[in-house]
């Protein structure tokens, strides 16, 4: 994308992305501008409410604004995991200052390393592996939990993995 070509709201996600920096929550900011605003719910079975093991978690999206301003911005410094595939780079860590917050960025991976998109999760644990392919981002994070997230639609986030939920293909 070229930087004459984008709106104000896409430049600074730009620039505060190569500033190191993102939108503070529960978000997924765009390369375009946009901002996802979405919300970690931990569900529980009925009858189990304090047992880990029955734990549940979804990400859904509560709404997308093309225009918008963020109060804050947290440091995305701590790169804990990088991955490359077909000229595209897949990154995750943490915001060590902002209470150890997890993020997961898909750039581009050449000179400038242009931003796809970010995942900020105040919710979640920091990021310490990240894989790639043609169609998902995989994130693990420090407490286990797996997030596929895919390519082109990260807000359609899946955690695939818990470890206090034994069954393979926990959604």
């Amino acid at each position: 994308m070229d930087i004459s070509d984008m709106t104000a709201a896409a430049y600074e996600v730009h620039r505060r992305w190569r500033a190191w920096e993102a939108s503070d929550g529960d978000f997924i900011v765009f390369a375009d501008g946009s901002l996802s605003v979405m919300d970690l719910r931990c569900l529980s079975l009925p009858g189990r409410l304090n047992d880990l093991r029955a734990e549940r978690w979804e990400w859904v999206e509560l709404l997308r604004a093309t225009a918008w301003t963020a109060n804050d911005w947290v440091d995305v410094d701590c790169v804990l995991a990088s991955c490359t595939y077909a000229g595209v780079r897949a990154l995750a860590g943490e915001s060590a200052a902002h209470g150890s917050i997890g993020w997961v960025a898909l750039t581009r991976d050449d000179d400038e390393g242009a931003l796809e998109w970010v995942v900020i999760s105040s919710g979640s644990n920091p990021f310490a592996e990240v894989a790639l392919d043609e169609t998902t981002v995989t994130a693990i994070s420090t407490a286990g939990r797996v997030w596929a997230f895919p390519r082109n639609a990260p807000q359609q986030v899946k955690i695939t993995v818990d470890p206090a939920y034994p069954r393979s293909g926990f959604r």
